[in-house]
């Protein structure tokens, strides 16, 4: 006696009659704005110069410290 494999189906996703409900938003990653790159060159910078001199601080406070001076720099 043969027997069959039972062969795989795709079940379609359920959407409204105007079909933008149910649908998934596509992530994409784009490339870094010319000032974000700015801004972590300049978080580098500040966090070099913060380890050369021995004090305590985050990734994310020399992030907004660097933010905070080319924004500023910028008006």
């Amino acid at each position: 006696m043969k027997t069959t494999k039972p062969q795989a189906t795709s079940k379609q996703k359920k959407t409204s009659e105007t079909g933008s409900e149910g649908r998934s938003k596509k992530v994409t990653t784009s490339k870094p704005s010319s000032i974000e790159e700015e801004i972590r060159d300049k978080a580098m910078e500040i966090y070099k110069e913060r380890m050369a001199r021995g004090e305590q601080g985050t990734s994310e406070d020399d992030w907004l410290k660097a933010e905070k001076l080319l924004k500023g720099s910028k008006k």
